[in-house]
């Protein structure tokens, strides 16, 4: 695994608090500026209409901010993914570690709300790959498949 040395915009951006699109510093809002309804804080670009939510109670952000493209893959590539440990193919702790694995990534850095959008896609591949993989598994042990199969 190669150690990752991140700089301080790099790690401003992990934590939402510059815009990986413009490189402005975001504004920690309330998310009813997004959605009318209030669901927590965001960090918020205005400039490019980016955002990432926080965890619950406290304003360390998610992610990074992202546009709705990005938002959207980060989704899917969760969708594929979280099936991994879901389906109890593997453990949670288990699955992003593969995914560390998969991605060189260090584990710590191994989170889709960090991803880039060809990342987010490399996750959704190799998520869907693995979960065919586990599919043809079940079918040769004469098990009902949790999945569907899945094109790449």
């Amino acid at each position: 695994m190669r150690e990752l040395h991140l700089s301080d915009r790099q790690r401003l951006i992990l934590e939402g608090k510059i815009c990986p699109y413009c490189g402005k510093p975001t504004i920690y809002v309330d998310s009813s500026v997004i959605y009318g309804t209030s669901y927590g804080n965001i960090y918020l670009c205005e400039d490019c209409e980016a955002f990432v939510g926080v965890h619950k109670g406290t304003d360390k952000a998610l992610g990074r901010v992202a546009k709705r493209e990005l938002r959207q893959l980060k989704r899917e590539a969760h969708k594929y993914f979280d099936l991994l440990w879901q389906l109890k193919y593997m453990t949670r702790y288990d699955a992003y570690g593969w995914l560390s694995n998969i991605l060189d990534l260090p584990r710590e850095y191994t989170h889709i709300g960090m991803f880039q959008e060809s990342t987010c896609e490399t996750v959704i591949t190799y998520s869907k790959l693995l979960l065919n993989d586990f599919r043809a598994l079940d079918i040769s042990k004469g098990r009902e498949p949790a999945t569907p199969y899945f094109d790449i």
